[in-house]
Formats: structure tokens, C-alpha cells, sequence
């Protein structure tokens, strides 16, 4: 390809919060395009996993290419469409970092949120042309003007910039392209140089292996070449490149500034990371793309088979959702209380339900998840300057052993409304948060920021912050580092025995008040016995709440009307025997509703 053809591509991708109706546009696109035929139509196209279309949710970014006729011109637009969620924040910034454009949409009627503004910001720092687009201006509940206004304040453009559309009716579509053909710049790069590619996202194919989707910065790639990944040192031959339609096609040549797929039989989800640059083996580049990070799992929690059983068949298909998925991180451990099974890193909640469901739908693995924790850092008296990286409660030393504990803290940015700041406020200073800023946007919407342990928002954080704001508040995160607290840890005891499946580290203020709600949530849900059960919550061996699962009583003394009541006593004094001999040797079940009850003490 030469330089008088790369001034007609255009990369760029769209940003949005989610469920502002990004699919729904990408799709009008494609139609306005014609890239995709009548009959191949259907509603959320890029959405390819059933989940993300039942969902309404976009969980892997896509790419595709479009060409258009412009004015008598050719042009080949590249469109990278990015998960919405703040747990794939990673995935977003990896797929703006291939674009010199992006489409910021913003819903008429929600106006601007909290992950439109985290992602415009990331868009800005990649110096990338910023298009706003006004969608779903049809809906009764709209309200152009006013978002309108919020969007100049935002970005500080005129009002003539801001496009308005819908992606139901395919209004403004057309201007869409035009804007993106006008305001976007051709990719700069120089296709005579060694060959300098970014890995921005990676699929596997069950036949072929993984394919590779990369944007060409410098230099081209070939069908045949040999190439290199510079963040993990592998080298294979390009078996198969081609541009990304709707299905694949393949090419013998790609150049800078394009977006291709790459197949070269590779097994390993390990072995490509997102982020990484591809290089040619033989003359490779100096320079490596920067901003390459390994993804940071968040929250931590223990998945295991229903049945012992299982055990192999479950490793076998983590492996195999791990291909589709780098993100996911897991290692073996066994528990006294579930047997053997996996302790799973993730990038947030969504992220852990989605693993379960896939497990669920696409391997028919029936799992139960612990109590979900996140990451600390112990040190100890003996070694203080040597942290130990506690995923699991359990592996936390004894109080008297500890010199401190560290937890990691993250930046809270919340926008709501002005009517629920107080609510909002208390939500957060509730869970440890300390407010660092306060700034009103438009004379309606605040954005609050606070200073948080992540161990907080981890459980409910997120559903209870839209129900105190009556669904109006939006929230996003970024990692700040480990700071001291203190954090013990909570033991649940069932008939004296330590479940090791429900310990979770927590603050020491907070200790007393959740093992009190642990073991009446407990008491609710674990069936009663013949004999009693206590249920307790320990720090160390300092027992801090205590309730009993009551014995069902069988009435042994039915037999005896009448006559003496030392007949009566006798027998139940043999009862009392034997349960205590019961109470010795007996085994507690619990049922997998008390492992996620643990979750929701809050309801």
C-alpha cells in the first residue's frame, strides 16, 4: 500500500458509558456502510457471546473494517468497539491507544456519566480526536439542549461539533461518517521502517489457535515473515494476516497504519498479551510501544466443583475460558471445607459472575465461589521489610506473629445528582472512604472523588450506591496503592470446627458488628440437626459472636403415659447421652446458599 492510499484509512473507536448505546450505533454503521448484507443482520452485530446480547453489555472490544465512499474517494475505516464496564477499563485503553479518533456518545436522556469522563480522559492523554455524538435524541425522555451544554463544558468544543443521532432510527448516521472522515487524522507512520505493531486485543479459535489482532504503526507485515513479540520474547511465522470484515480476509500484505489479524498457531493465551508490540524476528524495531502493562487481577475468590469429582474436568475448562479470556488468573489450592479446587484472580465483580456463568453455560460446570477478597500484604515481626502477599484469609499469619498489614486503596469517582449527595457521602464514609474532592459540573450533577479501600466496594458496594442515588449515580475506579490498616481476620466455627471457606480479613472496627450478622445469617440458613449447633465468630481464639441452630427434638418419652416420672427421666437422660456423642462425631453440611449469603449481609 502506498502513502497516497494511507492518507484514506481512518482508526477509531467508541467510547461510552455503559449501556448509552454503542452496539446499537456501531451496527447503524455497518448497515450505512454496507458492510454487512441484509440477510447477515441482526441487533448488537459485534456482540458475538450470548451473554454480552442477553446482557446488553459489550465484555470483549471487536474490531472491523468498513469502506466508504467519501465525496468520489475511497476510505477504509478501521471501528474498534470497547467494553463499556469499568472492570475492562485495561481492554479500552488498549484499543484507544490503535485509534487516532474517537466517537464519545453520550444517551440524550442520561447525559454525561462517570465512565464516559474516565474514558474521554484516557482518549485525551492519546492525544485522539474527539467527535461528541448525542444519541437516542428520539426518546420522549430526552433532552438535547441541556446535555448539549454539559458536553461543550466537558470538552470545550462548539455546539456545531456535537452530532446528533439514533441508533434506532439511523438518524445521523451519515454525518457520523462524514465527521469521522474530515475530523480524524490519517494515521502517520512510516511503512519503509522495521515493522512495529500493537497487540490490542486477541481471540481464540478452538481450530486454529489464537489469533492476534494488531494496528500497524511502522513498517509491514507479510504473509510468511517471521515475527516477534517483544514483552514475551516468542517467535512464529505469520501463517495467515488479513483484514477484519465481518468474517476475516486474508491478504498478503498489510502496511501502517492498517488493522489486521494475524494467525500463526499459537496455543498459549499466555504467550500474547494485550498491549504488547510486534515486531519482525530478523530486523526487529528499537523501539517498544509504550504503556504496556501486565493486567492486575482485583479481586480474588475460590471456585470449586460442586462434586470432588469434577475437579479435573473444572481445571480443563478454566484452561480453556483462559484462552478467551487473559485476564483471568488461577492457581490450585484445597480447602477442609470444599475439597480441592481453584483460587481465581479477577478484575471486578462483573467480571467473577461472568466467569461463573460462562462456566456454567459453555463447560456445564456447576461451581461454588467463596466469599470474594481482594490482595493484601502482610508483614511480619520476625522480617518486617518482607511482605507476604495474602490472597486467601487463611494465609495470613497469627495476630502474634504480625507486624502490619497493608491493603490496597483505590480513587472513587462518583458523579450523582445534587439531591443525593448526602446519601452518597454516607454511603462511602460507611465504607472507610475519605472525601478528597467535591466539584459541580452543572448546577444538577456533582462529582464527588474519595479516597477507598477496594476490600470495600468488593461486595455490594455498587448495587447499594445506585439504590441510594435511585439509580442516578455513576462510578468508576483507578488503583492508588497499599496503605496500612487494621485488619484481623474472622473465623466462623461451625460445632467448634474452623470453615475455612468463609474466614474473610476485615477492619477491626467493623469485626464485631459482621460476625454477629455472619452467624445470624448462618443460623438462618443451615439446617437443623439432632443435636445442637453452635455457630461462632472468632478473632484468634477470642470468640466475638455466638448463635445456636436448636436441636430438633424427638419425643422419646411418648411411650411412658402415665406411671413414674423417674421412667420419663431415665430415658432422657440416655437421649442427652447420645446426642453429645452425636455432637462429637457429627458432620455439618452447608448449604451453597450460606456461602453467598455471606455476601449480602447488607439486604
Amino acid at each position: 500500500m502506498d502513502i497516497t492510499t494511507m492518507k484514506n484509512i481512518r482508526n477509531f473507536c467508541i467510547i461510552a458509558h455503559i449501556d448509552h448505546g454503542k452496539s446499537t450505533l456501531a451496527d447503524r454503521l455497518l448497515d450505512a456502510t454496507q458492510t454487512v448484507t441484509a440477510r447477515e443482520q441482526q441487533n448488537q452485530l459485534l456482540d458475538s457471546m450470548d451473554l454480552e446480547r442477553e446482557r446488553g453489555i459489550t465484555i470483549k472490544s471487536h474490531a472491523i473494517q468498513m469502506e466508504y465512499e467519501y465525496k468520489g474517494e475511497k476510505y477504509i475505516l478501521n471501528l474498534i468497539d470497547t467494553p463499556g464496564h469499568v472492570d475492562f477499563s485495561y481492554e479500552v485503553s488498549r484499543s484507544i491507544a490503535a485509534c487516532e479518533g474517537a466517537l464519545l456518545i453520550v444517551d440524550a436522556a442520561q447525559s454525561i456519566q462517570a465512565q464516559t469522563i474516565s474514558n474521554l480522559y484516557l482518549a485525551l492523554e492519546n492525544d485522539l480526536t474527539i467527535i461528541p455524538v448525542l444519541n437516542k435524541i428520539d426518546l420522549p425522555s430526552a433532552n438535547p439542549e441541556e446535555v448539549s451544554d454539559d458536553i461543550v463544558d466537558l470538552l470545550g468544543c462548539d455546539y456545531e461539533e456535537i452530532i446528533p443521532a439514533s441508533g434506532k432510527t439511523g438518524l445521523g448516521v451519515e454525518d457520523i461518517l462524514a465527521a469521522i472522515i474530515e475530523r480524524v487524522p490519517a494515521p502517520k507512520g512510516n511503512p519503509d521502517e522495521p515493522l512495529q505493531a500493537l497487540v490490542f486485543d486477541s481471540v481464540y479459535n478452538p481450530f486454529r489457535g489464537i489469533e492476534v489482532i494488531f494496528r500497524v504503526i511502522n513498517g509491514k507485515i507479510t504473509k510468511g515473515q517471521k515475527i516477534k513479540f517483544m514483552a514475551t520474547g516468542k517467535e512464529y511465522f505469520a501463517d495467515e494476516i488479513g483484514t477484519l470484515k465481518l468474517n476475516q480476509v486474508p491478504k498478503k500484505e498489510i502496511s501502517s497504519g492498517d488493522v489486521g489479524y494475524l494467525i500463526s498457531g499459537i496455543k498459549e493465551a499466555r504467550e500474547v498479551k494485550v498491549g504488547d508490540t510486534l515486531t519482525d524476528a530478523k530486523e526487529p524495531t528499537q523501539n517498544m510501544i509504550e504503556g504496556f502493562e501486565n493486567v492486575k487481577p482485583m479481586v480474588f475468590a475460590g471456585i470449586y466443583p460442586v462434586d470432588t469429582e469434577d475437579y479435573e474436568e473444572l481445571r480443563n475448562s478454566m484452561e480453556k475460558l483462559q484462552l478467551n479470556d487473559a485476564s483471568l488468573v488461577f492457581t490450585a489450592e484445597s480447602s477442609a471445607a470444599l475439597g480441592f479446587g481453584f483460587r481465581c484472580g479477577f478484575l471486578g465483580m462483573l467480571h467473577m459472575e461472568i466467569i461463573q456463568e460462562r462456566l456454567e453455560r459453555e463447560f456445564n460446570m456447576t461451581v461454588i465461589t467463596t466469599v470474594p477478597n481482594v490482595s493484601y500484604l502482610a508483614y511480619t515481626k520476625k522480617e518486617p521489610d518482607t511482605p507476604i502477599i495474602v490472597n486467601n484469609p487463611s494465609d495470613l499469619p497469627e495476630p502474634s506473629k504480625l507486624e502490619r498489614v497493608e491493603e490496597p486503596y483505590i480513587k472513587a469517582t462518583i458523579i450523582t445528582k445534587a439531591d443525593f449527595v448526602g446519601q452518597v457521602m454516607s454511603l462511602c464514609i460507611d465504607k472507610r472512604g475519605v472525601i478528597t474532592n467535591q466539584t459541580y459540573l452543572t448546577e444538577d450533577r456533582v462529582e464527588l472523588t474519595f479516597d477507598m479501600p477496594l476490600a470495600e466496594i468488593v461486595f455490594d458496594f455498587y448495587d447499594r450506591l445506585k439504590t441510594v442515588s435511585k439509580g442516578y449515580a455513576s462510578f468508576d475506579y483507578s488503583p492508588m496503592g497499599m496503605r496500612t490498616s487494621n485488619l484481623v481476620k474472622v473465623d466462623v466455627m461451625l460445632n467448634a470446627n474452623v470453615v475455612d471457606a468463609l474466614s474473610a480479613l476485615m477492619h477491626a472496627d467493623n469485626a464485631y458488628s459482621i460476625g454477629k450478622k455472619m452467624c445470624e445469617k448462618l443460623k438462618e440458613l443451615i439446617p437443623r440437626q439432632q443435636f445442637d449447633i453452635p455457630i461462632q465468630a472468632a478473632i484468634g481464639v477470642k470468640v466475638i459472636a455466638r448463635e445456636t441452630v436448636k436441636a430438633l427434638r424427638k419425643d422419646v418419652t411418648a411411650k411412658c403415659y402415665g406411671g413414674d416420672i423417674s421412667r420419663k427421666r431415665k430415658l432422657l437422660e440416655k437421649q442427652k447421652a447420645g446426642k453429645k456423642r452425636m455432637r462429637q462425631i457429627g458432620n455439618v453440611e452447608i448449604p451453597q446458599e450460606a456461602f453467598m449469603a455471606v455476601l449480602k449481609l447488607n439486604d
